[in-house]
């Protein structure tokens, strides 16, 4: 039999709340996280909002005289993973610290290092450029700061994978502890990505939401008058470990993380294949690695990017995979309300999937008023339910066509 794999902590920053706790009441109140873009000037862009962390305290999870040596991305995964390992109650000391590993990875990573950096090249010179420029921006810094600075000897790994980042993390994670090479890992994703670079990309792909005289409303996955993404930050971030090391040390377990699935489309460098395929066996692999059947399945926490695309294919996948189970399911896209963190997006949403499932509520898609016709599932619309369910699935697709999904269960 292989090592089980149980979830003791997490931790998340996000704009809808600077802590899990506050991210998670930010949800079930269908709160929108999205507002008019105030971390620069975007006059001229076409799209003006983000989902931004707007009371965000590094100085709480870092020293004071360490802030200016870390990106606003390795900020978020350092407070996502002490509030992680802080909910754990795991203590890393010199019996266990060749144990514990870091598996955080970013989307892009320190973009706003490389922005600010070469601005003060062009306008300074190059020998007015800081030495922790390169530290900075490296989207391995996330777990390298995270491991030194709570001691952590385990393995140290970055995935980068774009928007399915934080769940390829999460579910590598869980290989490496079932496969014996560490006893806990903290795990997820963590992204701060709003420049103007980013918004001048993303926007001339056409990527984002224009609905910027009504911010709150932009990010509305599912429903016919969808025009886009709404670009976010944060970091979200488990503790998962092998479940008689849990149970040795008496932690509380907030659920099994049973399951994990990653593929390729194999098909475009950002549209999802046609009918969802690539996320469909996507599922079923995920659903088969668990030993779970669809009909066990209560809750998927979609992917649901507010795109015209990926929210069609994604509803057809669900319906290919799970059948006529998939008119009895949940599916609700967290999304709406925190906007799309990239790279983190994987680790916020496996922090809600969990908390969804030990607590009993589901969050809802806020935003859905005039369902698209080929989006014809229960997406949990408006307002959060009550509703205890046995496991719950977590998507994350990604640009070049990258699949992660995870499969948490209850605890038994």
């Amino acid at each position: 039999m292989r090592r089980r794999v149980v979830v003791t902590g997490v931790g998340a920053v996000s704009p809808v709340g600077a802590t899990a706790e506050q991210t998670w009441a930010g949800l079930l109140a269908g709160r929108s996280g999205v507002d008019t873009l105030s971390c620069f000037d975007a006059t001229g862009f076409g799209t003006t909002i983000a989902g931004e962390v707007r009371d965000f305290d590094p100085s709480a999870w870092l020293d004071h005289k360490e802030v200016k040596k870390f990106d606003r991305f390795i900020q978020f995964a350092v407070a996502a993973s002490r509030m992680a390992l802080r909910d754990s109650g795991l203590v890393i000391d010199e019996s266990n610290a060749d144990r514990v590993g870091v598996y955080i990875g970013s989307g892009i990573g320190g973009v706003i290092t490389i922005t600010e950096s070469d601005r003060t090249r062009i306008e300074k010179g190059p020998d007015r450029v800081s030495p922790f420029t390169i530290p900075k921006l490296l989207v391995n810094m996330a777990p390298g700061y995270v491991s030194i600075l709570v001691g952590a000897r385990g393995p140290n790994v970055s995935h980068v994978s774009a928007c399915a980042t934080g769940s390829h993390s999460i579910g590598e994670a869980a290989d490496a502890i079932r496969a014996g090479r560490a006893d806990v890992v903290l795990a997820g994703g963590a992204e701060a990505p709003l420049t103007p670079i980013a918004f001048a990309g993303f926007g001339k792909m056409k990527a984002l939401s224009e609905r910027n005289s009504e911010p709150e409303r932009a990010s509305r996955p599912f429903d016919a008058g969808r025009d886009g993404f709404v670009m976010g930050e944060g970091a979200g971030v488990l503790v998962i470990e092998e479940l008689e090391h849990a149970r040795r040390r008496g932690a509380r377990i907030l659920a099994e993380l049973a399951g994990y699935g990653a593929n390729a489309d194999a098909h475009h460098i950002t549209a999802p294949a046609p009918g969802g395929r690539g996320a469909a066996r996507c599922m079923r692999l995920t659903l088969a690695d668990a030993g779970v059947a669809p009909e066990e399945v209560g809750y998927v926490n979609a992917h649901g990017t507010s795109t015209p695309y990926n929210d069609s294919a994604e509803t057809a996948a669900i319906k290919e995979v799970f059948g006529d189970h998939a008119r009895r399911l949940a599916v609700s896209s967290t999304k709406s309300m925190t906007g799309h963190l990239l790279g983190a997006a994987g680790g916020l949403e496996a922090v809600i999937s969990v908390l969804a499932l030990h607590r009993g509520v589901l969050p809802p898609t806020i935003n859905l008023e005039v369902p698209d016709p080929e989006c014809d599932l229960d997406y949990v619309p408006g307002t959060a339910r009550e509703q205890r369910v046995r496991a719950v699935m977590s998507n994350a697709f990604g640009f070049g066509g990258t699949n992660a999904c995870l499969l948490f269960r209850a605890f038994a």
